[in-house]
């Protein structure tokens, strides 16, 4: 989903509940990230893995300025042979320490992935989770931004919000743009091909 459907998205969910819930989860991201210079972990579940969420944090990272946001992905089926920024498994879990977030996003709770979330929490770990409604993970997590089901809105699009709104500088002491950054900001705006048409 690009920034123009984002935008959509957010005028059409205007008075709803779901930007102000995205856009404060995603402030708490952010400010856990960029409190502590980084370590951010995203997992899934062994069924779900959030590849999307992923992507759109790494470019969320690069645009606002924020190397902070760019997570390392564990994935629980990693294999040696995969690309170095795929093959982190979940003993990166379990190898976190004091001032690493971890992400958790998780439509259903695995039992071996509540044991490694819950000694990542005990060491120090900031841990929040997007996911279903109540359960363990919520219990043991800082921060929850649930997605129930039945929600007008599912998993997926609910983790668009959150990375857009994660860029957001609004708001962000730390981001503070000379006059080339924000002229070089305008010239690839302007030179930027037009979004492709739906």
């Amino acid at each position: 989903m690009d920034a123009v459907r984002v935008a959509l998205l957010r005028e059409v969910l205007a008075g709803t509940e779901w930007l102000g819930a995205t856009r404060r989860f995603a402030g708490v991201l952010r400010g856990s990230v960029v409190a502590h210079g980084g370590g951010l972990l995203l997992v899934g579940t062994p069924a779900y893995e959030p590849w999307h969420l992923a992507a759109h944090l790494v470019d969320e990272a690069a645009w606002s300025g924020t190397p902070e946001l760019a997570p390392t992905l564990v994935r629980h089926h990693a294999r040696p042979s995969d690309p170095p920024h795929l093959a982190v498994g979940p003993g990166r879990i379990e190898a976190a320490r004091r001032g690493e977030t971890l992400l958790v996003v998780a439509p259903e709770e695995p039992a071996p992935l509540l044991e490694r979330v819950h000694s990542a929490r005990r060491t120090g770990v900031t841990v929040l989770a997007l996911g279903s409604d109540g359960g363990e993970l919520a219990a043991m997590a800082h921060d929850v931004l649930t997605v129930p089901d039945g929600a007008e809105l599912d998993l997926d699009t609910v983790q668009h919000l959150v990375s857009a709104a994660a860029g957001e500088n609004a708001g962000s002491p730390r981001v503070r743009r000379g006059f080339r950054d924000r002229l070089a900001r305008l010239a690839e705006t302007l030179t930027a091909p037009p979004p492709a048409p739906w």
